[in-house]
């Protein structure tokens, strides 16, 4: 009748309640062992509760002899204190203490506290005791009745998971986000509800709000289904990760909690392995720059830059890199802060500055591996841009990103924090700035006429507006009525060839340099925007979205 029945009959043996003979006669005597202890020796239930608790760590109560006020008994609903055969015994505010009778079913008191959102201190009763009492407040249920038992896991172990509450409410909304093709979930309290809202193509969407008291039990599943994150901590930032399979894609969740005013904040970056399977095209390159950026990222040493502000798409552009120089004859090591994505075929090295691994560190390290090809996730420090430089005019090929609003102006952010231009000049062969703009939805896109405000902003040759494709959105079921579906990136070049060497050698502002290599071909960012626009691939409204105006 209990999976486990046999090992708490040895309890009973070690612990002198019963011999090892009557526990054979007892088996002999039908399906429950327990049962017929119970029914042959003088083995009790009271006996029975206070071996389990001994050997589980815990303390022994008799619920007959517990005041338990209706204030308490609310404390945990009638449905989960049936499935999980529990009674709360008291409650400080702090901690809830609740009775169990069977203190070695794991699964289940692993998940009491992720569906209570509780902290929860457990002592361990008779099986009838709890019995009567939930009868006592919550009426009488058949499925509390039976003998007693521990098992390897939850009784009704197909119902008690799936049908929680909380766990269902946590896996319809992690279901809707993928199917969604959400980048971003955010689970944010208010003053008196719990507001969720997605990120989807760069913009966020309220999708719905919950009460204020369900925030507890949310937070506590996402932080057990990370595997590494403390129910308990509630004052700090913690940081998670949740690997999930959605259909016959592996997705992985990067788990972000900070403390408010109101509750602690969750955020969730879904992290879709598909995306590693992206080459150049998918970013967003025209034919033009896809030829070039790919002769820039096969020269065998030097560094390759990628700057944008945060959510710019970098990280994704540098995995897209590796993917088409990833080759047998080739090694290739990363670091990154953390690892968002597992690369076959390659060395990935996780920063941990808790512990002595830094960027510079763990770059020190990789050098004496003897790599072809270094992949720097940032590039933060003086201490870390040195060792680049230094490994890229050693015959190293070196990738990595820095936030700058341009191309042009890494250059002198290297310098501002210390590097000497003479080696920037010699170690930086190219620098790619981005965004991202959203696409618009293939399926409704229609033909659209441009404003005089929106030509004079692009600067559009009016001759030429006839020849182009321009297209606007308008919204369908697919593209959940916004008239856009998925984002690409626009891009800024800066090929830092001999001439641009000297001008960064003569020390010219960033405006006379970003001036110069637009007169030697520089296309800006706004004007890769413009020839999508032109494409019909995105609107115009996007790419004055997230471009400034060049500088003359």
């Amino acid at each position: 009748m209990f999976s486990n029945e046999d090992y708490l009959a040895d309890l009973l043996v070690e612990a002198g309640a019963v011999t090892a003979e009557q526990v054979e006669q007892a088996r002999g005597a039908g399906d429950s062992v327990v049962a017929a202890l119970l029914d042959q020796t003088a083995l009790t239930e009271t006996t029975i509760s206070q071996v389990l608790a001994s050997n589980a760590g815990i303390d022994p109560i008799d619920l007959k002899e517990t005041s338990v006020g209706p204030e308490v008994a609310d404390a945990i609903p009638d449905d989960i204190a049936r499935r999980y055969r529990v009674v709360p015994v008291s409650d400080d505010g702090v901690y809830l203490t609740v009775a169990v009778a069977d203190p070695f079913n794991f699964e289940a008191m692993d998940s009491l506290p992720t569906v209570l959102g509780r902290e929860l201190i457990f002592v361990c009763a008779t099986h009838s005791a709890i019995s009567e009492f939930l009868q006592q407040f919550f009426g009488a249920d058949d499925s509390l009745e039976g003998g007693i038992g521990v098992t390897g896991g939850a009784e009704g172990a197909e119902t008690e998971e799936s049908d929680a509450p909380i766990i269902k409410l946590v896996q319809h909304m992690l279901a809707e986000a993928m199917k969604q093709g959400v980048s971003d979930i955010h689970i944010e309290p208010l003053e008196t509800s719990v507001r969720i809202r997605y990120r989807i193509d760069g913009r966020l969407m309220e999708v719905d709000n919950h009460p204020k008291k369900l925030l507890p039990a949310i937070i506590a599943r996402l932080k057990v289904m990370s595997g590494s994150m403390s129910i308990a901590e509630k004052r700090l930032p913690q940081d998670g990760r949740i690997q999930l399979k959605a259909g016959d894609k592996e997705v992985d969740l990067r788990v972000s909690s900070v403390p408010s005013n109101h509750g602690e904040s969750i955020v969730m970056r879904i992290l879709d392995k598909s995306a590693l399977v992206l080459g150049l095209p998918e970013l967003g390159f025209f034919s033009d720059d896809q030829t070039t950026f790919e002769e820039l990222i096969g020269l065998p040493d030097g560094i390759i830059l990628v700057t944008g502000p945060t959510g710019s798409g970098k990280t994704t552009t540098l995995y897209a890199c590796l993917n088409v120089i990833n080759r047998p004859d080739r090694k290739i090591i990363t670091v990154e802060d953390p690892v968002e994505y597992e690369l076959p075929g390659i060395n990935q090295v996780m920063v941990k500055s808790d512990v002595g691994m830094t960027f510079a560190a763990a770059l020190r390290s990789m050098l004496r591996q003897a790599p072809n090809i270094i992949m720097i996730g940032e590039i933060r420090d003086a201490e870390t841009a040195n060792i680049a430089i230094n490994a890229a005019l050693t015959g190293h090929l070196v990738l990595s990103t820095l936030h700058t609003n341009d191309a042009p102006s890494a250059v002198a952010r290297l310098a501002d924090i210390g590097i000497k231009r003479f080696l920037i000049a010699s170690a930086v062969r190219a620098i790619l700035a981005q965004r991202l703009v959203r696409k618009l939805c293939p399926i409704c896109k229609e033909p659209a006429t441009l404003t005089e405000k929106q030509i004079r902003s692009l600067n559009i040759d009016e001759a030429t507006l006839a020849d182009d494709n321009i297209m606007g959105p308008v919204g369908c079921e697919k593209c959940r009525e916004t008239g856009f579906k998925g984002r690409m990136g626009i891009f800024e070049l800066f090929r830092i060839d001999d001439e641009v060497r000297h001008m960064v050698n003569e020390n010219l502002t960033t405006s006379q340099l970003r001036r110069r290599a637009r007169e030697l071909g520089m296309r800006s960012m706004r004007e890769d925007g413009i020839r999508k626009v032109q494409a019909g691939l995105t609107s115009a409204e996007e790419v004055l979205h997230v471009t400034m105006s060049d500088l003359d």
